[in-house]
C-alpha cells in the first residue's frame, strides 16, 4: 500500500517571479537525495489576481480576494495538506482565505515577526509595499508580541514602490545599492534587522545574504512550508536552526 503523502499547495502569481524564486527555496532548503525525497507540491500561479495593494488602499475597486478564495479552494480540493501564500501584502485578506478552506494556511508575516523574535533582534525595518504598511499587517504583530520596528518616511517608501513596481515586477533585478539607501538611515535611527516584507524584495535579497541583518521573509515562509510537509531542512542560514 503506497502511503499518502503530504501536498504542499501555494496561492501564486502575487507576483510570478518571487513564486517561481519561493519554489526554488524550498527545492534548494529540502534535505534530499534523490527526486523522490522533495515536497510534493501545487502551485497556482495566477498572476491575473487584481493588485493587493492598489486594493487596499483604494485606488482599485477590484479585490484580489475572490480569486485568492478560488484558487484556496481548488488546491484544497486538488488535496493540498496545507495552504501558503508567499505574499506580504495579502496577509490583508488571510482571515477570509483561512475561513474558506479547511487545512492550514499559515502567515508568512506572522511566521517572520516570530522569526524576528526567537532571533532576539531588537528593532525592526519594514521594508515593505505601501499596501502592507498601510494596512498596519507587520505593524500589529510587532504590537501583538510587544517588539518594537520602524517604517520609512514617505521617500524612502517612495524609493521602495519604484523598485517593486518599477523593476522586479517589470522584470528587473536592481543593485542591492537602491535598498541599501532606504534602510541606512533606518539603521541609523537604532534599527537592528530589516525585513525583506515584499517578495519581490527576496529577489535582490539573495545576493545579499553576507548581510545577516537582512530576514528575507520568503525564506522565513519557505522554511515553514517545508516543516509544515514533515521534512528536514538543509542549508538555511544559522538563524533558522
Amino acid at each position: 500500500m503506497i502511503e499518502k503523502r503530504k501536498l504542499l499547495g501555494i496561492i501564486g502569481g502575487l507576483g510570478p517571479m518571487s513564486s517561481a524564486y519561493f519554489y526554488e527555496l524550498i527545492t534548494e532548503h529540502t534535505l534530499a537525495s534523490r527526486d523522490q525525497d522533495h515536497i510534493d507540491i501545487i502551485l497556482s500561479s495566477h498572476a491575473t489576481t487584481p493588485d493587493r495593494t492598489d486594493y487596499i488602499l483604494g485606488r482599485s475597486s477590484e479585490s484580489p480576494l475572490p480569486a485568492m478564495i478560488a484558487d484556496a479552494r481548488s488546491l484544497e480540493t486538488y488535496g493540498a495538506s496545507a495552504i501558503v501564500i508567499p505574499c506580504n501584502t495579502a496577509h490583508y485578506f488571510i482571515e477570509e482565505v483561512r475561513n474558506s478552506v479547511g487545512v492550514p494556511v499559515p502567515s508568512i508575516i506572522t511566521e517572520t515577526v516570530l522569526h524576528i523574535k526567537k532571533c532576539g533582534y531588537k528593532k525592526a525595518a519594514i521594508l515593505a509595499t505601501e499596501g502592507t504598511i498601510q494596512s498596519g499587517s507587520y505593524q500589529n504583530e510587532f504590537d501583538k508580541y510587544e517588539m518594537d520596528y520602524m517604517i520609512p518616511d514617505s521617500d524612502g517608501q517612495k524609493k521602495l514602490m519604484d523598485i517593486i513596481y518599477e523593476q522586479v515586477k517589470k522584470g528587473g533585478i536592481p543593485s542591492p545599492d537602491a535598498l541599501y539607501e532606504v534602510v541606512d538611515p533606518m539603521f541609523e535611527a537604532g534599527c537592528d534587522c530589516a525585513i525583506l516584507g515584499c517578495t519581490e524584495l527576496s529577489l535582490i535579497g539573495r545576493s545579499m545574504e553576507g548581510d545577516e541583518r537582512f530576514i528575507d521573509s520568503l525564506t522565513v515562509l519557505a522554511n515553514c512550508a517545508i516543516k509544515l510537509m514533515g521534512h528536514k531542512t538543509v542549508g538555511f542560514p544559522k538563524s533558522f536552526d
